[in-house]
């Protein structure tokens, strides 16, 4: 954290929306990363028998890898959606200037609870923060069944 912050203080993009994005956008690698990993463990005997059944590899992948795949296509989705929204930290060490218009939601939300303002922003920050969580919750209640039918699904057996 401590390395990007002074690549971007040297390229003039500390406290920019710009430079959040260009961060959050650059670690989608991490997500590519972590789904080699699990497409490596999709046994090939899966795709031989496919192939001697006589399936294109198109069928292949979309009736075979795609449907064992669901967990890890759910987590790099929850995942994406979630980072940007919860990083407090790094969002605080970027933004540097205290202007409201360039506030993140969890900087907006740690700010209502500051010594002076606890008192009468406190009910805000907590409807703010059930705000916050509802779009989170639904997309992991939608995103969970795909999750489990993924990790229940059927594989080469013995």
């Amino acid at each position: 954290m401590i390395a990007i912050y002074f690549i971007l203080k040297s390229l003039g993009l500390t406290d920019s929306l710009l430079a959040l994005i260009i961060v959050y956008s650059a670690s989608s690698g991490l997500g590519y990363l972590v789904a080699k990993g699990f497409f490596d463990t999709i046994p090939k005997s899966l795709d031989e028998a496919a192939r001697i059944d006589g399936a294109t590899q198109w069928d292949v992948f979309w009736r075979i890898i795609i449907p064992l795949s669901k967990p890890i296509i759910v987590y790099t989705v929850l995942l994406a959606f979630l980072a940007p929204c919860v990083d407090f930290v790094f969002a605080n060490i970027i933004m540097t200037s205290r202007d409201t218009n360039k506030f993140r939601v969890a900087i907006g939300l740690y700010n209502m609870l500051g010594r002076n303002l606890v008192n009468n922003y406190f009910s805000l920050f907590t409807a703010g923060a059930v705000i916050v969580s509802i779009p989170i919750s639904v997309l992991f209640i939608f995103m969970q069944k795909f999750y489990v039918e993924g990790v229940t699904g059927g594989s080469v057996k013995g």
